[in-house]
């Protein structure tokens, strides 16, 4: 298991994962304006990977951009599908190479994303996950409906809530979270039991509503785009949906719980430095 860090990686873990691509490649597009992505996928095609894109119906700003970069995949061979609309908006941010390896992406794949703002991704080849994965791949690209197979993979609106309300009650000492507006009613109420419970709970972002022993501070230096939540400095969760109601409940988000050590304490300690560098209270 890898951890990808935006600003500092940019965009050269995911050329890389698609330059060393040789049979496949599953890619779900958001946002998109990385003309090295764009380069790698073609060069993909011509060298004889089956590359399939399956891209956002709508997004807020940017639909001509996608359906230009539709027309561009198809002409250099790829295979495109655009996502349904029965949901409000498909947000996830997904990489499957050969079958084998599964990219979780907080970011998408644009310059902001990778040049100016804090964000995560997590590779992992666990065999049970890049299935699950690649079983919602194939859902979303023929409109079927999913069902998540395993506990790792965090899918809205299948399972997230269920999921990430159980992670953070499951906190014991501390949760160290970033989000940039959690204001879902259940999970704030939970957040609250936790705090009174003792736990420690510091949130780089926003919250709805002030809670008793809840520190909040914005992230100043560098644009927010990540969610994620280290708990106990043990496990974490990565993802593209935050702890609001419509991203738990009405739109596709795809996130994964962590529980490499290593992976778990270097997002610990970017937290604990984005929040040391981060001293002004949100107004």
């Amino acid at each position: 298991m890898k951890l990808i860090i935006q600003p500092d990686d940019g965009v050269a873990p995911v050329v890389r994962a698609i330059d060393k691509a040789r049979k496949t490649i599953d890619i779900v597009i958001f946002r998109f304006d990385l003309a090295a992505v764009e380069k790698a996928l073609q060069a993909a095609v011509a060298r004889g990977v089956v590359v399939r894109a399956l891209i956002a119906h709508t997004n807020k700003g940017g639909e001509k951009t996608l359906r230009k970069l539709e027309l561009r995949l198809l002409e250099c061979g790829a295979t495109v599908a655009r996502t349904a609309d029965d949901l409000t908006r498909y947000h996830g941010k997904m990489l499957i190479v050969d079958g084998e390896s599964l990219h979780v992406y907080g970011f998408n794949f644009t310059k902001l994303d990778t040049a100016k703002s804090r964000s995560f991704g997590i590779v992992t080849r666990e065999r049970k996950v890049v299935a699950d994965a690649a079983k919602l791949f194939e859902a979303d690209a023929m409109r079927q409906s999913y069902s998540p197979a395993g506990r790792r993979l965090v899918v809205s609106p299948e399972n997230s809530r269920a999921m990430l309300t159980e992670f953070i009650k499951g906190a014991r000492k501390r949760l160290f979270i970033y989000d940039a507006q959690v204001s879902d009613n259940a999970i704030q109420k939970v957040l609250q039991e936790r705090a009174k419970a003792g736990v420690q709970i510091r949130i780089i972002g926003a919250l709805e509503k002030s809670l008793d022993g809840v520190k909040v501070r914005k992230l100043s230096n560098l644009r927010l785009h990540v969610r994620a939540i280290v708990r106990d400095s043990t496990e974490a969760f990565v993802g593209s949906q935050s702890l609001r109601k419509l991203e738990l409940d009405g739109r596709r988000e795809v996130g994964i719980l962590v529980t490499n050590g290593d992976i778990v304490s270097k997002i610990e300690t970017i937290f604990e430095t984005d929040w040391k560098k981060n001293t002004t209270k949100p107004a």
